[in-house]
């Protein structure tokens, strides 16, 4: 046989890759995988609703906080949280899905009376927390955009989630839509801020795939694991997922069929997610890093030195991302707050009583007049503390046989769900250590 030429070698070595990625494409469009791409884009929304969480001002603040205190170092606390969120979520939609209940229904039904109370007020605070956050993200987009007193927006920001929420009176799917919307709005955002500055793109490379963290980073650090893998989150997709389904006793075959079309959707909207993180760190390092006080930055001074920096409308675009964060967080928290509200009750809540619930605290912060980068770190602290005890109940319910059929996790899987549970729990000991003694 005559030996292979340069060439030869060459397509020897692409053309199993080419072939591989068009027999994908083939697939998808043939719907050999049972799912086919009308589908697939049919059923994207419960995973770019829950992608929100993943963007919200509490992320905005401590990507802020981490880019200028410590540049591209905790990049990799991104990347590591965006992987346990994506196992975190798949493994709630599929909770879901095998049952036909949501998160809170499940541990109200399953666990004693004494862990039920716990979960429920500790789920609850941590919620509590989730919104201070978002409102004061959506109105410090109103008073940077508008000049609105920052109390007045916040105001402003309840009645329109409200009005977002009335939306799903005229069908799910339209509300669905608008959050779909502002995502959209929130990456396109960072498209442009990253087109604008130019980062050290070898040092981005190295810092996120090399982990490290120094006693002065840590509270950051664990409050972006807080800003992205959140409590709410986990629960929203449980109740999320199950709206796909025909019946909560749907069969198998469609059981299957919605979780993998589950799957697809959870991957594209929190991969999405982990673009806008990343870019928001990259673009603070790149700003922001030891060209300004870490100590006195918040989202308004950030607002008010991108200006200068990258121009005018640079500081607009940021603007805008953070009010379409803010009002879409704040949406999906108040969806997840009367979810979690009635799975642990066992009865029916009118929503505007969460988010009556839920202002409260963070028109008190507004009016005391904290540092807001300041608020938004130490709120995803909470829901960092209180990420375990969501985390727990998921692993334990979603290995039972019982209550997941044939979607029970298999052994390899609950091995990962055991190891990113150890990772939390560590990271969480390692900030309460840093808070109290370091």
């Amino acid at each position: 046989m005559a030996p292979l030429t340069q060439s030869k070698i060459k397509v020897a070595y692409i053309q199993p890759w080419s072939i591989r990625f068009l027999n994908i494409l083939n697939s998808i469009r043939n719907n050999r995988w049972g799912v086919g791409t009308r589908e697939i884009f049919g059923a994207l929304g419960p995973g770019f609703l829950v992608s929100v969480g993943y963007m919200d001002p509490g992320n905005w603040g401590t990507n802020l906080a981490a880019g200028a205190g410590f540049g591209y170092d905790l990049l990799w606390v991104i990347l590591v949280s965006n992987v346990i969120a994506i196992f975190l979520q798949i493994s709630s939609a599929k909770l879901g899905i095998a049952t036909g209940k949501n998160l809170a229904q499940l541990i109200r039904e399953q666990f004693p009376r004494t862990i039920v109370i716990f979960l429920g007020i500790t789920t609850a605070i941590a919620m509590m927390a989730t919104d201070v956050a978002e409102v004061l993200g959506g109105a410090l987009g109103f008073t940077i955009l508008f000049h609105i007193p920052l109390f007045i927006s916040a105001i402003i920001t309840g009645v329109i989630v409200m009005g977002f929420l009335g939306l799903s009176r005229w069908g799910f799917r339209k509300f669905e839509f608008v959050i779909i919307g502002l995502v959209s709005v929130i990456g396109l955002v960072y498209v442009y801020e990253m087109t604008l500055i130019q980062p050290d793109w070898a040092q981005v490379a190295l810092h996120l795939v090399t982990p490290q963290a120094t006693s002065a980073s840590i509270l950051t650090a664990v409050g972006i694991l807080g800003a992205t893998v959140m409590p709410h989150n986990v629960f929203l997709h449980s109740f999320l997922a199950t709206q796909r389904l025909s019946s909560p006793a749907a069969p198998l075959q469609e059981k299957r069929k919605v979780l993998r079309l589950a799957k697809i959707d959870t991957l594209a909207a929190l991969n999405i997610a982990f673009f806008v993180n990343a870019a928001m760190l990259i673009v603070a390092g790149t700003i922001f890093f030891q060209h300004v006080n870490p100590a006195g930055l918040d989202l308004q001074q950030a607002f008010v030195t991108l200006g200068p920096a990258l121009g005018a409308f640079a500081a607009i675009a940021f603007g805008i991302g953070l009010l379409a964060s803010g009002l879409s967080s704040s949406t999906t928290g108040t969806l997840a707050g009367q979810i979690v509200l009635q799975g642990f009750l066992g009865r029916h809540v009118e929503i505007w009583i969460w988010r009556v619930i839920t202002i409260i605290p963070a028109l008190i912060v507004i009016a005391l007049n904290i540092p807001s980068v300041e608020v938004l770190v130490i709120s995803q602290a909470v829901l960092s503390i209180q990420l375990p005890f969501t985390m727990v109940p998921v692993l334990l319910l979603t290995r039972r046989h019982d209550l997941m059929g044939d979607l029970v996790n298999g052994r390899y899987t609950n091995i990962f769900n055991i190891l990113i549970t150890l990772v939390v729990t560590t990271l969480n000991l390692l900030l309460l250590y840093t808070l109290f003694w370091g």
